[in-house]
């Protein structure tokens, strides 16, 4: 596995970085970019492929096809495929590596191709993909995923990479019981710089918000890149009705969008460009998933409350986030409205606790961790056997 030091002479290399993403909502490869971008920034070669496209047969656009359309119309069905394959547990249940191994050949091409020295997974099959191919020997670099969910499931964990990144100690800690031989580190979430500065487009935000809804306290309803979430238009209208703006953000949902825009009171976005002057101008996040938007909240110092979330990962995500404080938790309408007042108009000592709690969770730089331990590996470089 990974010794306790790397050899002098890895120390300061530079490294030819490739992360392995997934185009399954947008979460996975804005992580991805912002890795890229801090790769070269600290003097690595670095790109990004996307796992789908490495699947064969129409095999990756055909996944992503199912589970949009199951997070968005069908969430009983994702529920069930969640407890099947997902949930942490038995693990004699079915895996992932048969559907992740069909990329196996894109990937050792590209590697061979890119001359990758470091694959960095930031998507769970990329993990069973990578942890598959260094067991049989034929991945020869090292593998160092990045987990990026709160609440760990089981398609995240293969012995055979060489080490996991976690955004909380909670969750580094469930990675070591499911994985003893493993080197584990907490390094908290990867999000943009532009997030956790002062945005210069909130400015603007603010001022639009005033022209749509003077007075009201704008709060942001997120939806996902795909604008999947239940109940979306009950909840806008409750805000509306309590003295809110709800600004809701649709993502790439037209028909979302269509339909929200004709909740009375309500601002609904479709594909927002600047989410940091957006996070920045808001007074609250309602969150359904646990995902990419939450930590950029947590990023800048924005609320966050989970209600009404998604099935599976995001239901298992909002709970824990709740459980370790980042955020709350609203279980029906009072609550969230109990929540959204303390938070927005009637504490304000208590809304800074909670952004100082936030962005205590970022602690390490992903990117620096990877590569240091890449440095560390024990795998062999090809014609050092």
């Amino acid at each position: 596995m990974l010794p306790s030091s790397p050899p002098p002479h890895h120390r300061g290399a530079a490294r030819r970085v490739l992360v392995l993403s997934a185009s399954m909502g947008a979460g996975h490869d804005t992580v991805a970019r912002e890795l890229v971008r801090r790769a070269r920034a600290q003097g690595h070669e670095a790109d990004t492929v996307d796992l789908m496209r490495l699947l064969p047969y129409g095999t990756g656009p055909g996944l992503r096809a199912f589970y949009r359309t199951s997070v968005r119309h069908a969430p009983w069905v994702y529920d069930g495929l969640y407890r099947a394959f997902l949930r942490p547990g038995d693990h004699n249940r079915p895996s992932g590596v048969p559907l992740a191994r069909l990329a196996a050949e894109g990937l050792e091409e590209l590697v061979a191709r890119t001359g990758a020295d470091l694959v960095v997974p930031v998507f769970h099959l990329a993990a069973q993909l990578t942890g598959h191919l260094t067991t049989l020997g034929r991945l020869r670099v090292p593998s160092v995923v990045f987990v990026l969910d709160f609440a760990v499931h089981r398609q995240w964990l293969h012995p055979g990479n060489d080490a996991c990144l976690c955004l909380t100690d909670q969750a580094a800690d469930d990675v070591r019981r499911a994985l003893p031989g493993t080197h584990v580190e907490t390094t908290g979430p990867v999000v943009a710089p532009e997030f956790s500065a002062p945005a210069p487009g909130a400015d603007d935000w603010r001022r639009r918000f005033e022209r749509y809804a003077p007075g009201r306290p704008p709060v942001l309803l997120s939806a996902g890149a795909w604008g999947a979430a239940a109940g979306l238009g009950e909840t806008a209208r409750l805000l509306t009705d309590a003295g809110y703006l709800p600004v809701v953000l649709c993502g790439r949902n037209q028909a979302l969008r269509c339909r929200t825009a004709r909740v009375r009171g309500t601002l609904a976005l479709d594909w927002v460009t600047d989410m940091p002057g957006l996070l920045h101008g808001v007074r609250a996040l309602v969150d359904n998933a646990a995902g990419q938007t939450a930590v950029q909240a947590l990023a800048a110092g924005l609320p966050v409350v989970g209600h009404r979330p998604l099935p599976g990962h995001g239901a298992e995500g909002v709970r824990r986030m709740a459980e370790l404080g980042l955020s709350e938790a609203a279980d029906d309408s009072t609550a969230l409205l109990d929540v959204l007042d303390r938070l927005v108009t009637e504490d304000p000592r208590e809304r800074e606790r909670r952004a100082v709690r936030g962005r205590a969770v970022f602690r390490a730089d992903v990117l620096e961790r990877a590569v240091a331990l890449a440095g560390r590996s024990a795998v062999p470089s090809p014609g050092q056997e």
